[in-house]
């Protein structure tokens, strides 16, 4: 069976699947038909006559793997039998098993699940008598999550606790201990964890040379999918397999590198030229997902990058409506105009079709009571249902008992808290409360001082004037520190959520209307999509996914981009990259939202916010503005006339021609800068008259009086 190739792909795709001898990057655009290109270069290899044992195929999921070697004997009629494919882990695995005295394990080793490193890590603690007493200690999967973090990312804790768990740096010298201590244990009992996997299959090859070169031999074809989300120790591994000129090709696209939390490193992707000499790269920038009008948008997007492979993405599919950038007065309307925007999708689209996106998942709190509030079906991935967070059942709780003293589940978790109130006690206490055992509940307030206050703070809530937001307030006020004695792992991420509780209430006025929304709790996500369901997702989790119309909300600083990322210059490098894959995910409709203002809980008022910076940059030309009016409608604001000056310059150039000396940023064009002292930046905001934001690669995002900024 001939393969028709001229017909079957692109000229790109082609030369990717044809070129088969030395190393190649190829770099796949988002919707380029990546898993396509890797097929068809499957087949030609065997076509050609080579030998399906000596073809290693790398992936990062078993699924994928499987599904390439299938759709790959499909085209060439017959089994690839022979041929490796699967992931990083599973090969790792295989070839350990085999070679386990080399590693110390004479008499072979146990793997371990997630739950078992848990326990261990549970065990050591324990041993070193580490945490007694202390109710707010890290619980045991967070003890494995940094110490598995820090061997990821190959950086000490103190490095992941300063960038990503800040809260918890009080115990820095206990993780120290625990991982050690873990590490210690597995040696000891010959256990070994995912992440030893590739350790040790690293400081194998790196020392066993007669099996490097066996292994060289064997897999004389390499390809490795996904390549940008490989982190260093995978990229070793690959460079031990296919020497330094291998026939290795990875696929990916440097500007969908978006899992730096797990420990994927761009670099890889980025220096795979300098790794391996003569590297040919090879760019599919084809698009066969979105109409033309959106590639427009996404690629000014990463012509901000300030390190990147150039690309272009283009298609065939054409559109006359651009994308739009819809500026909602405030979070709280923002909610409402998407329901609008679901209901008016609706007339074309399947709901499944639709999707909107969001950074983290507490900013679809507000939309999900919405969209149960006129009845319209959601599935949400990524993050987890409002409704079913632990922190927001907690609060509820209290609000529940100030309307409903005879709550019985209410009253469970409300003093769930308390030490040693237990479900038998809260019962008695229950029914001492409603039979007036005064006798009784002395008693046992006097015992427990925690529940004292909780009857107390409940008999103030409910004198209080019934305005839902006032209550909710000072019910958040109470739980601040039982938020943090309870969920000491992860207490920032969840007041996140309560803040975005506190932003609900302030459109209620009944007190019964409010818990009846949030309550409602519609039926559980099951893992299959569900059929004429809205799509809510985290970008993380839309990543290789795709729908007819996408809505991306909350695109304002310290939202998107998030607020950690603003302090890096390499995390709001990745946020940019979030920001690329949430506007690919869009085949013919992206609209993203901008609110004006938003909710802080603290000063009890709506702020100004600043656009984010990805917004921000964008020429009028590739969106259409549209606001919405203080009546509540939507006004798409007119288009300014052609400018005839060149356009602006989207990255570092090579011209170094800098503009007169007392030439100033002119905040309407966001273009790029210099300073003395950090170099070239580009300019993100103006936050007041002569000040500007300015994003300098290296030193991050710094405001600048004007005068000490020479425009390029």
């Amino acid at each position: 069976m001939t393969i028709d190739f001229e017909n079957e792909l692109n000229e790109a795709q082609r030369e990717a699947v044809q070129t088969t001898e030395g190393p190649i990057l190829v770099i796949a655009g988002a919707g380029s038909g990546k898993t396509r290109t890797i097929v068809y270069r499957l087949a030609h290899l065997v076509e050609q006559g080579i030998d399906p044992s000596q073809i290693l195929l790398l992936t990062f999921t078993r699924k994928a793997a499987q599904e390439m070697l299938q759709r790959a004997e499909g085209i060439l009629g017959r089994p690839l039998t022979g041929t490796s494919g699967g992931t990083f882990h599973s090969f790792a695995y295989g070839t350990l098993r085999r070679n386990a005295a080399d590693i110390g394990f004479g008499s072979g080793f146990t793997l371990m699940d997630r739950a078992d490193s848990e326990n261990i890590c549970k065990e050591v603690k324990d041993v070193l008598k580490l945490g007694k007493g202390d109710r707010s200690y890290p619980r045991k999967n967070t003890l494995l999550d940094m110490v598995t973090k820090s061997r990821n990312k190959e950086l000490p804790i103190e490095t992941i606790l300063e960038r990503e768990a800040y809260h918890l740096s009080p115990y820095l010298d206990d993780l120290n201990a625990v991982a050690n201590g873990y590490a210690q244990f597995k040696r000891e009992h010959a256990l070994v964890d995912y992440d030893d996997l590739l350790f040790l299959l690293d400081k194998l090859l790196a020392e066993n040379e007669p099996l490097r070169n066996q292994l060289q031999a064997r897999y004389r074809y390499i390809m490795v999918d996904e390549y940008q989300d490989t982190n260093l120790v995978q990229a070793r591994i690959v460079k031990h397999l296919a020497g330094d000129k291998g026939n290795v090709m990875a696929v990916g696209d440097d500007a969908q590198s978006i899992y730096a939390f797990r420990g994927a490193n761009v670099a890889n992707i980025l220096q795979y030229p300098k790794m391996y000499e003569g590297t040919k790269v090879i760019r599919l920038e084809k698009n066969y997902r979105s109409v033309q009008p959106i590639l427009d948008l996404t690629n000014e997007i990463l012509a901000g990058a300030t390190t990147k492979f150039d690309k272009n993405l283009y298609s065939d599919l054409k559109s006359d409506v651009l994308p739009e950038v819809v500026y909602p007065l405030s979070d709280q309307t923002q909610a409402r105009l998407i329901v609008d925007q679901i209901l008016e999708f609706r007339r074309k689209y399947m709901l499944h079709d639709v999707a909107v996106l969001f950074r983290a998942g507490y900013q679809s709190f507000p939309l999900e009571v919405a969209l149960t509030r006129v009845g319209i079906d959601y599935q949400k991935f990524g993050g987890i249902r409002f409704h079913e967070a632990a922190h927001i059942k907690d609060v509820l709780s209290y609000l529940r008992l100030v309307l409903n003293p005879h709550d019985l589940l209410a009253w469970q978790r409300a003093m769930d808290h308390i030490k040693g109130v237990g479900p038998k006690t809260v019962a008695k206490i229950y029914k001492a409360m409603h039979a007036g055992d005064e006798k009784y509940m002395a008693t046992i307030t006097k015992k427990h001082e925690d529940l004292r206050e909780l009857l107390n703070e409940l008999s103030v809530l409910r004198n209080m004037p019934p305005k839902p937001s006032a209550i909710l307030e000072r019910i958040q006020a109470f739980y601040q520190p039982i938020l943090i004695e309870k969920y000491p792992d992860d207490y920032p991420k969840r007041q996140a959520g309560l803040e975005q509780l506190s932003q609900i209430s302030q459109t209620y006025t009944d007190m019964d209307q409010l818990l009846g929304d949030l309550s409602l709790n519609g039926d559980p996500d099951d893992e299959k999509r569900k059929e004429d369901a809205v799509v809510l997702s985290t970008v993380h989790s839309a990543k290789g996914l795709e729908w007819s119309a996408v809505i991306i909300i909350d695109l304002v600083e310290d939202r998107f981009p998030s607020r950690k990322a603003m302090a890096r210059a390499e995390d709001l490098e990745e946020e940019r990259r979030l920001m690329y894959v949430a506007c690919t995910r869009a085949k013919n409709c992206l609209k993203m939202f901008v609110p004006s203002s938003v909710y802080n809980r603290a000063s009890g008022m709506s702020e100004p916010t600043l656009p984010s910076p990805f917004i921000l940059e964008l020429s009028n030309s590739v969106f259409d503005r549209v606001n919405e009016s203080y009546s509540g409608g939507l006004e798409k604001k007119r288009k300014p006339a052609p400018q005839t000056s060149a356009p602006m310059r989207k990255g570092f150039s090579d011209d170094k021609t800098p503009a007169s000396s007392d030439s100033k940023p002119d905040p309407s064009k966001l273009g790029f800068c210099k300073h003395k002292i950090f170099g070239k930046g580009k300019i993100i905001a103006q936050p007041e008259p002569n000040k500007y934001k300015v994003n300098f690669p290296g030193f991050g995002i710094k405001t600048i009086i004007g005068d000490y900024l020479e425009i390029l």
